[in-house]
């Protein structure tokens, strides 16, 4: 198939079109380059220099969109609400009346399960009350209700995927943000020596070990789940699925694991809880594993923090 993905210099998005150029895909990156890296762009692939409301220059041909292209920190969104409602809404909005243009009708959309809020529950499931806290979780929950929209009345197929934490590399393709607000990351940069210390906000939550519990997944079992929905997308239909361990990780595990793969002490300052942080958010990935046939399978939290220490540190 020919392929457009946007936001295809960033992180999550640059392993999915790898992915799919290795499958037999023919594809575009689209991508403006304010938080991607042009290097990221895997070789096979076409790239387009451009913001995501001039989509329409890259569409020609294409027979689906692989959408990537967001603003995606929740501080940032809270001091910022504009830029993300314009940018995550309004550029959605844009890139869905340029596919209508150019006769596109199938889309897959990197969602968040940011918009679940904080829940009633875990693990959440997709029927579960959204609610968000913020204005990136609420914007791309605003995309959602677009593309339910839009199926029902210009018979648009679209596959929402909602999750939490990504992490791990695929070969070269690894998280390069400037601002890095992830915890593997920044625990794998106290062992690089960028950082002197992690920090743990909190540790006495109802948890095991009383720190707070997380979903990962690994961005390689996201991008097959990327994969797998474009082969489920179907006209007049908007299929939401969330992507999730169902079980998830402590803050106190994560560093542990972090020291033991990397060799290195990492100091972990503790700190006072975080306003408005669950105790645990993890999501349900019952339904496509139901409906799709996808399983992770790089759940281990080890295989994940080995993948990305590796990419970072060349080892």
């Amino acid at each position: 198939m020919r392929l457009l993905v946007t936001g295809g210099a960033g992180y999550v998005g640059s392993v999915v079109a790898a992915q799919l150029i290795e499958a037999g895909h023919e594809v575009t990156v689209l991508d403006d380059l304010s938080t991607g890296h042009e290097d990221a762009v895997p070789e096979g692939a076409r790239f387009v220099r451009a913001d995501i409301t001039e989509a329409g220059q890259a569409l020609d041909g294409v027979e689906a969109v692989l959408h990537f292209a967001a603003k995606s920190l929740v501080g940032e969104s809270v001091q910022q609400p504009g830029l993300y409602w314009a940018n995550n809404l309004g550029g959605t909005l844009g890139l869905l009346d340029a596919m209508r243009d150019h006769g596109v009708g199938r889309i897959v959309f990197s969602s968040t399960a940011a918009t679940y809020g904080e829940p009633e529950r875990s693990p959440i499931e997709e029927g579960d009350p959204t609610r968000p806290t913020n204005p990136y979780g609420a914007s791309k929950l605003a995309v959602d209700t677009a593309l339910s929209a839009y199926a029902r009345q210009r018979g648009l197929g679209a596959v929402s995927l909602r999750y939490f934490n990504v992490a791990g590399a695929y070969g070269r393709f690894r998280e390069r943000h400037a601002v890095e607000t992830h915890l593997i990351p920044n625990v794998l940069k106290v062992a690089t020596g960028e950082r002197e210390s992690v920090s743990v906000f909190g540790t006495d939550y109802p948890t095991a070990d009383g720190t707070c519990v997380r979903d990962y997944i690994h961005v390689c079992d996201l991008a097959k789940a990327h994969l797998l929905a474009l082969d489920a997308v179907t006209p007049g239909e908007h299929r939401v699925y969330n992507l999730g361990s169902g079980a998830g990780f402590s803050v106190q595990e994560v560093i542990s694991v972090c020291r033991e793969v990397t060799g290195h002490e990492i100091p972990a300052v503790v700190g006072d809880r975080r306003p408005g942080d669950p105790a645990v958010l993890v999501a349900s990935s019952a339904r496509i594993q139901r409906e799709l046939g996808w399983k992770p399978e790089r759940a281990a939290l080890r295989d994940i923090v080995s993948d990305a220490w590796g990419a970072l540190s060349g080892k």
